[in-house]
């Protein structure tokens, strides 16, 4: 396994929170997806949900958790989540995609891409008379007779750049209108950065915060002004 490998699959680069953001989810959701759920709702038997991400064990506490791969599985469910399609609705045809496709991290693969929608539509065929079938088939629609993902998880899937091996090399960040802010693990260890130049996004805040014209701050990055004022944009809602 390269360098390169590793720090997408072995290294921790992303905390909770951190995911999160870079997806644009709430962070209580992106827990559930990383560590599963238990729900013991009254007077009805306890419900249980499995993690549907990849996390490492932090040697620390506050420490990273995710790895990029993780972070792509991530934007694949962020794609589900914007579709309206429950989560626990979903699950199971997410087992079922995982083990039709059968390769480790599918949903950070390039076949997520190229065959997930027929195994989704075909899940959804067969449970046609289950909420979990009727939910599978709310995220593919048919063209040409065949399966294919709807526009909302069609626009996030092509958000994500596949390496040599299949599986996520690179990712544009879904928050942003204009901003062109993505993340590549051989690049700033995976922190966003914009494409344009290579600056880091927390750097540039950084500066504006301090006081830094956004006219200025354009012309030292190489970075578009309205780019900016999308990140800022952004980062002001997050705060608020």
């Amino acid at each position: 396994m390269t360098m390169n490998d590793r720090l997408r699959f072995d290294v921790p680069l992303y905390t909770v929170a951190d995911a999160a953001r870079i997806v644009d989810v709430p962070a209580s959701t992106m827990s559930t997806w990383a560590n599963g759920y238990v729900r013991r709702p009254h007077g009805r038997p306890e419900v249980v949900g499995d993690p549907v991400i990849t996390q490492l064990t932090p040697r620390r506490a506050g420490e990273p958790t995710i790895p990029f791969v993780g972070l792509a599985e991530s934007l694949v469910l962020a794609a589900v989540r914007r579709s309206g399609v429950p989560m626990q609705r979903i699950r199971p045809a997410l087992v079922e995609l995982e083990r039709e496709i059968g390769i480790a991290h599918a949903l950070a693969s390039r076949k997520l891409y190229t065959d997930g929608a027929e195994v989704l539509y075909d899940y959804g065929e067969s449970h046609r008379d289950t909420p979990e079938g009727r939910s599978a088939l709310k995220l593919v629609v048919v063209r040409s007779k065949q399966g294919v993902f709807t526009d909302v998880v069609e626009a996030y899937l092509r958000r994500i750049e596949y390496g040599a091996d299949g599986y996520a090399s690179l990712i544009r960040a879904p928050a942003y209108d204009t901003a062109r802010v993505v993340l590549d693990p051989t690049r700033a260890f995976g922190a966003p950065i914009f494409e344009r130049g290579g600056a880091k996004v927390d750097d540039v805040l950084g500066r504006f915060w301090s006081g830094e014209l956004i006219e200025d701050l354009s012309a030292e990055f190489g970075v578009p002004a309205s780019e900016l004022e999308d990140v800022l944009r952004v980062a002001s809602r997050r705060a608020a």
